[in-house]
């Protein structure tokens, strides 16, 4: 039984506005995740009601053209689906439980209703999302259609009817809410320290990163970092950033022949879970073929990517870097001397790590934004601030100072620590803003000098 609601798996239920009734469904919390569950649902002609405390106009519009009503939280519900930005300890969702639902999120329920559909569950706290966009274009270049989604753009939903095998990026948010989830490929990239704000220690947060393998069982994959013990049912499968290997021990490509803003850690890994699902599938395994796949790899837009270059110096955009663990990778990977771009809101990074990779390799911190200049302090580095009218001013005049810092050689690095919601809407919005400012000095850079021409 996919739902205890549902009779079969389709067939219009609707259980109107405001009734709470036992057997009923409630999508609680919309934005982008709660969107497609509704679409998903309406599609399949399941009938639900909502809650959301802050409904966008974006969102009553859809409720209102899905004819989905909205739910009373303290009614009786079958079924939760709750959204990744719902705390699972949230009031609401206690009291829900209390009275008898089961709370899932989208995962579950694509799982649920799409049992058929083999999924590539990854998580980890930094290279996730590099790691799913990876897996899914290596089985592409194998001839399954592949599709990514989750945690990223699009909603998982959205894409499991296009989709030979979906490939899942998961946070921790999302998996809080998995019960019996199976996975027969799933992938843990790595685990450090982030969302303390949400899981209060990290372990709560390593536990929730672990639940991707609580349901696998002998026959399924598990891919880890080398030296990473998990306890769990499924095959384990060790990778390391120096091999880019096959389960055999088989070289596909030596490290150094992978495009720069492709890290050698996702890399590795991608390769593995590509190669367990082509196993899984009765597909062949073919070396030259991922080898070639690896070579034409691109990076997810905002992630560690060039976005311009004047004279000696490159721009690299790696906006969404505000863990420890993903900033201290950028670091390491970007062409010294750098100018790093610092700022945004502080999360409460551990800063340590940093300040030893900064050595050697960091000319100046350029401090932005709500507390650029309180992390410069704390990182102890030297360091310039700047700001600007809103956050495009402040992104203008980052990147032109970092620029001018380095005299003609090395790289302007945007991985700022802190969250964009200080001055942007979100990272992918901050990392286009330091696009525009570093094309803006191309130009510059580009333009004939009037005197020159005097």
């Amino acid at each position: 039984m996919i739902f205890p609601y549902v009779e079969g798996v389709t067939g219009e239920r609707d259980v109107g506005e405001g009734s709470g009734g036992n057997g009923s469904l409630l999508i609680y919390g919309l934005g982008r995740s709660g969107r497609g569950v509704a679409r998903f649902l309406s599609s399949e002609g399941t009938r639900a009601q909502w809650h959301d405390a802050r409904p966008s106009a974006e969102d009553l519009a859809l409720m209102d053209e899905l004819h989905y009503g909205r739910g009373d939280v303290g009614g009786t519900y079958s079924t939760v689906v709750a959204a990744p930005g719902v705390p699972i300890d949230h009031p609401d969702l206690e009291s829900l439980r209390g009275r008898g639902a089961e709370v899932i999120g989208e995962v579950v329920l694509a799982a649920r209703l799409r049992p058929a559909l083999p999924i590539v569950g990854v998580t980890g706290t930094a290279g996730k999302g590099g790691t799913t966009v990876l897996i899914a274009s290596l089985l592409r270049a194998c001839g399954v259609r592949a599709r990514e989604g989750g945690n990223i753009d699009p909603p998982l939903l959205d894409v499991v009817d296009t989709a030979a095998v979906a490939v899942a990026e998961l946070s921790s948010f999302q998996l809080e809410r998995v019960p019996g989830l199976r996975l027969p490929v799933a992938v843990i990239t790595n685990l450090g320290v982030d969302h303390l704000d949400r899981h209060r220690t990290v372990a709560a947060y390593h536990a929730a990163k672990l639940s991707i393998t609580a349901g696998q069982q002998e026959e399924d994959v598990l891919i880890v970092p080398e030296g990473l013990e998990v306890s769990t049912r499924a095959t384990v499968l060790p990778f390391s950033p120096a091999r880019l290997v096959l389960s055999s021990g088989e070289e596909v490509l030596p490290a150094a022949e992978l495009p720069d803003a492709i890290h050698p850690a996702n890399a590795a890994a991608a390769l593995l879970a590509a190669e367990a699902m082509l196993i899984r599938l009765g597909r062949p395994v073919q070396p030259e073929v991922l080898a070639a796949a690896l070579r034409a790899a691109r990076p997810q837009r905002g992630r560690f990517e060039t976005v311009a270059q004047v004279g000696g110096v490159r721009f690299i955009d790696d906006s969404i870097a505000t863990r420890t663990i993903a900033v201290q990778a950028a670091l390491e990977r970007a062409r010294p001397p750098i100018a790093w771009l610092v700022g945004g809101r502080d999360k409460g990074a551990e800063l340590g790590p940093l300040r030893e990779a900064a050595q050697g390799r960091v000319k100046t911190v350029i401090a932005f934004g709500e507390d650029g200049e309180k992390l410069a302090h704390e990182l102890g580095l030297p360091f310039v601030a700047v700001s600007g009218a809103d956050g495009d001013g402040s992104m203008r005049a980052a990147a032109l100072a970092g620029l001018e810092a380095l005299g003609g050689e090395g790289t302007v690095l945007l991985a700022p620590i802190g969250t964009s919601f200080d001055q942007f809407r979100d990272y992918a919005q901050r990392g286009d803003s330091f696009r525009r400012a570093a094309l803006a000095l191309v130009d510059a850079a580009d333009a004939p000098d009037p005197e020159a021409r005097a």
